[in-house]
């Protein structure tokens, strides 16, 4: 049987499904609830000096019958404060000694408040703190969150002070909203902090109401730009915690963020290197009892492929994430139409003749029918992806027999024939 308990820098907990710092972990009602449910652990909501916040709050982006396939916030830190979150912090964890409860905070740049903060948080038994460097609006203007995230120097600082002044662990959550994410990562390590978190929302807007022209989601007529999540971002959660943990290996621990509504997302994000996940948007669009689809499917994925621990798949994608110039450019593939599976929608000629390569012919003699040109097909898989019949339009490999090859040597490299010459 899969043994799903995770011990992340020092922080134990029953199983790698965490909730992370925003809403769903505002309170202890909230915190208990969920470990009722049977979340391993959780972020408490950022705290620090009290904020007020506004009305509305959220906004989404509905895709393809999905209610929520983006979401975006322009919530602040917790508007309660410091001393009511605190001791609602250490109740709870006298309460549920073994599930992880980890403080995100957020206060000004100034060693001294960091250093008073901190204290009070050793106090209340917790099992880590998270540094909140990701947050991209309200606080940021404020100078915190992602203005800190965004200035290695700064995450490298604040990161030593908070390792100085703290007896737990220390996580620093990273902001996508940056050029390079490895900079701020570096900034981290170098500051000694145990673990990084990623990704934080990315910066946006959501929509505009076309009836008032205010940004959404809209307050007295007005609007301004959010944080992004949700299922729409885990591409670049991806990517990012596959940076980090292909630059800096196995010994950073990498708490995955962004996207995760599944057992399925989990298990990809730790595939790319991550040693646990959180979850938020997923929670508030279904509530807490999704962690028991949760912990079900990824022990059941798990046992069909053989692994005992989280440890053994965790970060296995990462040798065959390289490079763009370290990927075969000799490999070639061709798109085969089951055409007792079609449906002759007519969407792969469509997509292929309009915007691709017109690698798809349409044969119209008394009944529809679709054929691929071997000869002009590039194996983009763009027809395979516009397909609504799963199946239908698969992938195959030719063997064309050339070796492998990568960009540094392929003939077409003009760098190669500049040298040749």
């Amino acid at each position: 049987m899969a043994d799903l308990r995770n011990n992340f820098a020092g922080i134990r907990s029953p199983n790698p499904f965490w909730l992370a710092s925003g809403p769903p972990t505002d309170k202890a009602y909230n915190v208990e609830r969920a470990f009722e449910a049977g979340w391993g652990g959780v972020i408490w909501k950022t705290v620090g000096e009290p904020v007020v916040n506004v009305s509305s709050r959220y906004g989404a982006n509905a895709y393809n019958g999905t209610r929520v396939a983006g979401f975006t916030n322009i919530e602040l830190i917790s508007d309660r404060s410091v001393e009511i979150n605190l001791r609602e912090i250490k109740e709870v964890k006298k309460r549920w000694p073994d599930r992880a409860v980890v403080v995100s905070l957020m206060v000004p740049c100034e060693e001294p408040i960091w250093e008073s903060i901190l204290h009070q948080v050793n106090e209340t038994g917790c099992d880590g703190v998270e540094l909140n460097f990701g947050c991209p609006h309200g606080m940021s203007e404020r100078g915190m969150g992602a203005a800190v995230g965004q200035v290695p120097e700064y995450v490298a600082m604040v990161t030593r002070w908070a390792k100085q002044h703290s007896r737990v662990p220390v996580i620093v959550k990273l902001t996508p909203n940056v050029n390079d994410v490895l900079f701020p990562a570096q900034a981290a390590v170098d500051g000694n902090a145990d673990a990084v978190s990623l990704i934080n929302t990315v910066a946006s807007v959501i929509g505009v109401d076309l009836d008032t022209m205010s940004p959404l989601p809209e307050v007295n007529g007005k609007g301004s730009h959010g944080g992004y999540c949700g299922p729409a971002v885990k591409p670049i959660a991806l990517r990012m915690i596959g940076d980090i943990a292909r630059e800096f290996g196995p010994d950073l621990r990498i708490s995955g963020i962004g996207g995760i509504s599944t057992w399925h997302d989990a298990a990809e994000h730790i595939a790319m290197g991550a040693a646990n996940v959180q979850v938020c948007t997923a929670a508030m669009h279904q509530g807490f009892k999704i962690v028991e689809d949760m912990i079900d499917g990824l022990s059941n994925w798990m046992d069909s492929k053989g692994y005992r621990t989280l440890d053994d798949f965790r970060g296995h994608a990462i040798p065959n994430y390289v490079r763009w110039e370290n990927l075969d450019m000799n490999y070639e593939i061709v798109a085969r139409i089951d055409q007792d599976a079609c449906i002759k929608c007519g969407l792969c000629h469509i997509a292929c003749e309009d915007t691709a390569h017109q690698a798809i012919t349409a044969r119209t003699n008394g009944t529809r029918r679709y054929e691929v040109i071997d000869k002009e097909c590039v194996g983009c898989n763009l027809c395979m992806l516009v397909c609504p019949v799963e199946n239908c339009i698969t992938m195959e490999r030719v063997d064309n027999g050339k070796p492998y090859t990568q960009w540094s040597e392929d003939p077409r490299n003009p760098a190669n024939r500049v040298a040749a010459e």
